[in-house]
């Protein structure tokens, strides 16, 4: 049997007179030369459940390890086995790039001849030859990017990383960096991603795990989450309620149409019912204490976002949607059609958007 790239079991931090815990029992393993997606808002946990993994935090209880190694018991012995590229550029500017290569290959012990070697290897996989030896200040973002995630190769570690890698980055840049990515796993090396993005959580992970409050709420490929939605379809509408009319009440009005399995508020307007899987959460704690007050309530001339999720083609039911629309004198202002998304999930679960 294969030993996990990451292995977390039962993870809880709780932090000094905080009301619920920061993580809350979370387990999940990552299998080597996978990227897994680990996605939330803020404050779900995610950046706790790294700082473990990472030994930045140290755990309240459970186990947790890395290529092999206790990052909870050991975590000196654990950092040689793993890397970590930051949201945020922790380069040396006072050292050419090259030189920022070398250094952290030193640090880690690598004889001249390896560091020389590795960080021809690495600029050229990055496309930084060229610009090995001039100053950082002449570095876009993207190159920039490319740089710390070059420099966290140079020791070879198992497993990467990598926070918000793409944040900020032109198109070009996100392709080029997504490329190398995927490169590194298929040499085997494990990747960790964390990221606000889920459309580039979709394409680029082969699993993800979505938390919130510290839980572990899914688990499995983007494709498998969002198959598991009902309806083969999405409607997403912009509609602003006529004065005095009831958001809740509209949309379970449009639910009732032959066709729409489910219908549901994501944005603006006021507070939704929690989703299942929040709802159980709620429920075990003893009611909502330590979570997030929901949306104001909504004001008269305030446009709201509504999706519903569909068991047949959307064109037969836009008819339908408008009619009932114009019935409550409620005016539409967009319409989207597309299929059920990995965002889509993540709404469903936690009853809020990621971004």
């Amino acid at each position: 049997m294969t030993t996990p790239a990451v292995e977390v079991k039962d993870l809880v931090k709780r932090y000094p007179k905080a009301p619920v815990n920061a993580v809350d029992g979370i387990s999940f393993d990552v299998a080597p030369g996978e990227i897994f997606g680990l996605l939330g808002p803020n404050g779900a946990g995610k950046s706790t459940t790294i700082g473990v993994l990472t030994t930045r935090v140290k755990a309240t209880s459970g186990s947790a390890s890395v290529a092999g190694q206790d990052v909870i018991r050991d975590g000196v012995r654990a950092r040689s086995a793993f890397a970590v590229v930051p949201q945020r550029s922790n380069l040396d500017r006072s050292l050419t790039p090259r030189q920022n290569l070398t250094f952290h290959a030193a640090y880690h012990g690598f004889s001249r001849a390896y560091r020389n070697a590795r960080a021809d290897e690495l600029l050229e996989q990055f496309g930084l030859t060229a610009q090995a030896n001039k100053k950082l200040d002449f570095y876009s973002g993207g190159m920039a990017q490319r740089l710390m995630i070059a420099r966290s190769m140079m020791h070879e570690p198992a497993v990467l990383f990598l926070d918000e890698p793409t944040t900020g980055l032109d198109p070009q840049s996100r392709i080029f960096l997504w490329e190398r990515v995927r490169e590194m796993r298929d040499r085997g090396v494990t990747v960790v991603l964390t990221t606000h993005d889920m459309d580039e959580a979709a394409e680029m992970s082969d699993r993800v795990g979505i938390v919130d409050h510290g839980k572990l709420l899914a688990l499995d490929t983007p494709e498998a989450l969002t198959r598991r939605l009902t309806g083969q379809a999405v409607l997403e509408l912009t509609v602003t309620p006529a004065p005095g009319d009831d958001p809740e009440k509209l949309i379970a009005t449009l639910a009732e149409i032959d066709g729409v399995a489910r219908g549901e508020q994501v944005s603006g307007g006021g507070a939704t019912p929690a989703p299942p899987a929040m709802a159980t959460m709620i429920a075990a704690r003893g009611g909502g204490g330590g979570l997030p007050p929901g949306p104001a309530a909504p004001r008269d001339g305030d446009p709201i976002t509504v999706r519903l999720y569909l068991d047949r083609e959307p064109a037969g039911l836009l008819g339908p949607v408008v009619s009932v629309l114009d019935a409550r004198a409620a005016t539409l202002a967009n319409v989207q059609i597309g299929e059920p998304s990995l965002e889509d999930v993540f709404i469903d679960l936690t009853g809020r958007g990621l971004r």
